[in-house]
């Protein structure tokens, strides 16, 4: 794995474009594929961070499951809009980690989750402290309370 060299921001933006297999019969973006992009977000971001899934599990012996998803429809996303996936890491624990995530299209929140993602020994799928590397490149990523708008932190 990598080390991490600089600082991250706390925002983490992945962009997404939706295509024809995203979407439902109406030609909106089917409401299980949020949770989709929500998961391609927080792996993405993790790769930003120096630690990707495959390492994790091999090296590392960790696995992360989504133990909660709480999420809120707003509006539409259609075919062919170009999305901002926004990630923000709220509450750190030893074996758990939670996030706010939004999807964007501009500057309108389609939808968003608050998202609470457990740690697990990927040998034997029993809870687990994260690894002391993760523990630590994530430690300055949380987001203050008081962070503000969607712009900053999602809703």
């Amino acid at each position: 794995m990598s080390q991490v060299l600089k600082a991250a921001p706390i925002a983490f933006d992945m962009p997404v474009r939706v295509y024809y297999d995203d979407t439902d019969a109406g030609g909106v973006v089917y409401h299980a594929n949020y949770l989709k992009f929500f998961e391609r977000a927080r792996t993405e971001w993790l790769r930003s961070l120096g630690f990707d899934q495959r390492t994790l599990a091999s090296e590392l012996d960790t696995l992360f499951i989504v133990r909660r998803a709480d999420t809120h429809f707003k509006a539409p996303a259609r075919l062919d809009d170009q999305l901002t996936i926004r990630s923000v890491l709220t509450h750190l624990g030893r074996a758990s980690f939670e996030c706010r995530q939004v999807c964007l299209n501009d500057d309108q929140a389609l939808a968003s989750a608050s998202v609470q993602v457990g740690c697990l020994r990927a040998s034997t799928f029993r809870p687990a402290a994260m690894p002391g590397k993760l523990q630590n490149a994530l430690a300055g990523l949380v987001a203050p309370a008081d962070a503000g708008s969607v712009h900053s932190q999602p809703c």
